[in-house]
């Protein structure tokens, strides 16, 4: 149906671009975070839809973890849609405070409750065009609700997806949208909410930003980043010692 799961449409001419990934490697890259991510369930702690679609805006340029500090007060306080639209402002802030860009997202909590009132009763929609129309939520977002909280087959590219999917090969895009495209074509539909939360958990635990665990890594002998920005560095620094 559409409007479910819609991913971004590539051109010919963009997908022309796209890094090709030999089939072998890209088995083996999926049997290892098959083996290092067994359990790949968004580390967010939610009950419902609404209270996953909440913990997602806070997310942003936050920790899960610090995430999970804040949400059980705040939604014993707004354990709902309805509950949020009415919300106080102050409070909310408040109660949020330790996440970060807290007057942002108090926005983005009270006006998208009160969208979700006037438009679809309080329910979070589970269509990606009607997640959209909400204030302050893109695609991100759309697809960790529809993708933890309705089943629906979906991409999440964050800045961990993004960061582990340059390095592998994946892309050579920076732009979520598009990233999301070329990972949807790489992997089958039916894997790919498994393997973008699989990213993700490399990104946070092991394909660091600044001090990647390389040793730790068993991706390795598939990782063109590697290969030339460690690997290729120590041998440069092994010829320079001869």
């Amino acid at each position: 149906m559409k409007g479910l799961t819609s991913k971004p449409r590539l051109g010919r001419a963009r997908r022309a671009r796209r890094p090709s990934v030999k089939p072998a490697a890209l088995r083996a890259i999926e049997a290892w975070l098959d083996r290092r991510f067994p359990a790949w369930r968004p580390e967010l702690a939610y009950g419902t839809p609404w209270e996953l679609l909440a913990a997602t805006i806070l997310s942003a340029q936050c920790t899960d973890a610090r995430v999970n500090r804040v949400t059980p007060a705040l939604f014993a306080r707004y354990p709902t849609a309805q509950a949020m639209a009415s919300a106080d402002p102050d409070e909310v802030e408040a109660l949020i405070r330790p996440t970060g860009f807290f007057r942002a997202k108090r926005r983005s909590l009270i006006e998208s409750a009160r969208r979700l009132m006037a438009e679809h009763g309080g329910a979070v929609p589970d269509r990606m065009d009607q997640l959209l129309r909400l204030p302050g939520i893109g695609r991100k977002t759309a697809n960790v609700v529809l993708a933890n909280a309705f089943g629906r087959a979906a991409i999440v590219v964050d800045t961990h997806v993004r960061r582990v999917s340059r390095r592998l090969g994946f892309t050579r895009s920076d732009d979520p949208d598009r990233i999301e495209g070329e990972l949807a074509e790489l992997f089958s539909r039916d894997e790919w909410t498994k393997r973008s939360h699989q990213l993700l958990l490399h990104g946070r635990y092991i394909c660091l930003a600044r001090r990647p665990r390389c040793p730790d890594c068993g991706l390795r002998p598939y990782c063109p980043w590697y290969r030339t920005h460690v690997r290729g560095k120590i041998d440069s620094e092994l010829r320079g010692s001869v």
